[in-house]
């Protein structure tokens, strides 16, 4: 069967008409969790990933066959993309992503992964203008040898860093092998300026804790240490969004963590990256634990 006789059920969404397809694919065949399934947690989270993703250009990683199998990132907006869904940009042209049915329709076409920039664009269309970054972020990743519970460790000093400049941090388990750390920015810095003083943050904590970070991505530098990715500030470049699921074996999110949970797990607690089952019972009970870094900068209507 062809992906055009595949059987589609025909659903409305908040008031937009939508053809579903395929909802029994397994999009992760360790878990065997299907398209429906990941459907219906982006519908359940969609009230809190929906703010991290306003204003944000939204780069998509598509398995048109599931984990395990090719993938591609998505930059422009697909062939018969609908005109609902609002676009920002010119080449590329960009999704803008506010509603539950703009989130439904780009997971239907197995869209696991959803990927922003640290900034927002100002307008919509091919006059939208990007604005200076409004938060800043610093990726850990763990070189062979270490793993989360060293991200963790790392973690702490970074925290501590920034919080010397005054800066609340907030940290969330990327649903890969690291974490990335946040923090609001008062909007007013150049993404250079931003990824420079990133970048000379790592180049400090490398020369004070030359055993647990590197700062330089060579490999040979990375065996038993984490790198503190300062690159990802930079305008062109993105990361996974928080709450976006993550394309690998088993449907892992990147998720929002506690302080409390970060310290216990460099004190060799269990600490691990969390599932999308997971991910909603905690919405559930605790709302959004990243709420800091979308309600100190609300959209500009």
């Amino acid at each position: 069967m062809t992906p055009a006789d595949a059987p589609r059920v025909r659903v409305q969404v908040g008031g937009i008409r939508l053809s579903l397809s395929s909802l029994d694919k397994v999009m992760y065949p360790a878990t065997g969790t299907t398209k429906a399934e990941v459907l219906d947690y982006y519908a359940r989270v969609a009230p809190v990933l929906l703010a991290h993703l306003a204003g944000r250009p939204v780069t998509r990683v598509r398995f048109p066959h599931g984990v395990g199998d090719a993938a591609f990132f998505e930059k422009n907006i697909p062939a018969g993309c609908p005109d609902w869904v609002r676009r920002a940009g010119r080449d590329p042209v960009f999704p803008l992503l506010d509603d539950l049915a703009g989130i439904t329709y780009f997971a239907n076409l197995n869209s696991l992964e959803l990927h922003v920039p640290q900034w927002r664009y100002r307008g919509e269309g091919v006059d939208a203008v990007p604005g200076h970054p409004d938060r800043l972020v610093i990726d850990l990743d763990p070189g062979p040898g270490t793993g989360l519970r060293e991200c963790a460790t790392v973690g702490l000093l970074v925290r501590d860093r920034l919080g010397g400049l005054g800066l609340e941090t907030v940290p969330v388990t990327s649903g890969s092998k690291g974490m990335q750390l946040y923090a609001v920015l008062p909007g007013g810095h150049t993404s250079d300026e931003i990824r420079d003083t990133v970048q000379q943050l790592a180049k400090e904590l490398t020369k004070q804790h030359p055993e647990r970070v590197v700062w330089k991505m060579a490999k040979e530098l990375r065996p038993g240490k984490v790198l503190l990715d300062w690159s990802q500030n930079v305008a062109a470049k993105t990361t996974v969004c928080p709450y976006s699921l993550r394309g690998r074996p088993e449907p892992t999110v990147a998720a929002p963590r506690t302080w409390d949970e970060v310290a216990a797990g460099a004190g060799g607690h269990h600490f691990a990256q969390l599932t999308m089952r997971e991910v909603l019972r905690r919405v559930d009970g605790e709302g959004d634990l990243a709420a800091s870094l979308v309600t100190a900068h609300p959209l500009d209507p």
